[in-house]
């Protein structure tokens, strides 16, 4: 049998400018798409931010909240519109119409009109509205974390004036930015310092897509990994899991949770028959290190509050770090009420071992699928 002939011949000048022109246009229009949805998506929850204050005021700026209003409106508008009306993102809603009516609101009150329940007029509102919020809704929330109103007015400048990525801003509120630059003799030193990025603020094209409010806005899935080897070790872990005795029960996989402002999620979520509780389960394509530990304790914390049922044993987390030449499995047991319920944890849980030989295997084997493709 004839070999195929290789038709791949090294790109000359004008072809490498070629790829990058495209890359180039494909890359913007990416990020112009992802700025468009986030901008009608800031103006949409502005306003829906406004309804619910006036529906709260009546009329009067000092009338008592209702404690179930939210959570009526989280439960009619999931049924109508799907995830992204929690209790806490409407809160965020509130919230955000409140700290920013001051300026806004005589804007937005000559847009609103008469008949803003028409769709036509809802259209031209949700347009002009968008003029008035030119960043993104994340940005928006990790501001609302600042109490201090000139503080917050600051990083909303300069994330503006800078084009910050919500990494960025949210490092430079993490550090104090605004304090440090208060206390400098050098202020516009301090400014132009401040307009750098570090490695770890850019944020691709596709990040900003899959950002979860952008998913849970328009309706779309988000279960996706990092990458296929990650996601092929997951799924083979899941069915390796199962396959051990019928004490696992299958919960969910990618499970996301949200604590403060940021989003994560949880590879792998089992229910422990015998042992009567969950298992978080973490997968790290690298090395074990102690922010992984630190990340899983989080994990457990968030479990025990919002998925532990009252008659359930607390949660433990497992911990998988397939490297490159070896693996490590390891239980966080640390924090259980006594020693002999983390006793009978190790006895009945798999052991470490098996585990990580199993990743090891799986990954090898998985590598070696893709070098043989």
């Amino acid at each position: 049998m004839a070999k195929k002939k290789n038709n791949t011949s090294i790109p000359d000048k004008n072809y490498s400018s070629l790829i990058n022109d495209i890359s180039l246009v494909l890359e913007t229009a990416r990020r112009t798409s992802a700025r468009a949805v986030n901008t009608i998506l800031t103006a949409t929850y502005w306003e829906v931010g406004r309804r619910i204050v006036e529906y709260e005021q009546h009329g009067s700026e000092h009338a008592v909240y209702g404690n179930k209003l939210l959570l009526n409106l989280s439960s009619d508008l999931t049924k109508n519109f799907g995830r992204g009306f929690s209790e806490r993102n409407l809160e965020l809603m509130r919230l955000f119409y409140i700290s920013h009516s001051i300026s806004q609101t005589l804007s937005a009150k000559s847009l609103i009109g008469e008949n803003n329940s028409q769709t036509s007029s809802a259209q031209f509102l949700l347009s002009e509205l968008s003029k008035l919020f030119p960043l993104p809704w994340s940005h928006y929330v990790r501001l609302l974390s600042v109490k201090d109103s000139e503080a917050r007015m600051f990083y909303e400048s300069e994330a503006l004036r800078s084009g910050w990525s919500v990494r960025q801003l949210d490092r430079q509120i993490s550090t104090q930015f605004y304090e440090r630059t208060l206390l400098s003799k050098n202020k516009s030193a301090m400014l132009k310092k401040g307009e750098r990025p570090i490695a770890d603020d850019f944020v691709s094209p596709e990040e900003e897509i899959k950002d979860p409010f952008v998913l849970e806005f328009l309706g779309l899935k988000d279960e996706y990994s990092e990458n296929d080897l990650e996601e092929a070790l997951i799924k083979h872990l899941e069915n390796f899991l199962l396959e051990l005795g019928g004490d696992f029960a299958f919960i969910g996989r990618q499970k996301r949770l949200r604590i403060g402002g940021t989003w994560y999620r949880v590879d792998l979520l089992f229910f422990h028959r015998k042992l009567k509780c969950l298992v978080v389960i973490d997968l790290k394509v690298g090395k074990f290190t102690h922010a992984a530990a630190g990340q899983m304790h989080m994990y457990l914390n968030y479990a025990k509050a919002h998925w532990t049922n009252n008659d359930e044993n607390p949660p433990v987390g497992l911990i998988l770090c397939a490297e490159k030449d070896s693996a490590v499995a390891k239980y966080a047991l640390e924090g259980l009420p006594n020693k002999v319920l983390a006793a009978e944890y190790k006895l009945k849980l798999p052991d470490e071992k098996i585990l990580a030989k199993e990743v090891e295997h799986t990954r090898k084997m998985l590598e070696s699928r893709n070098i043989n493709k």
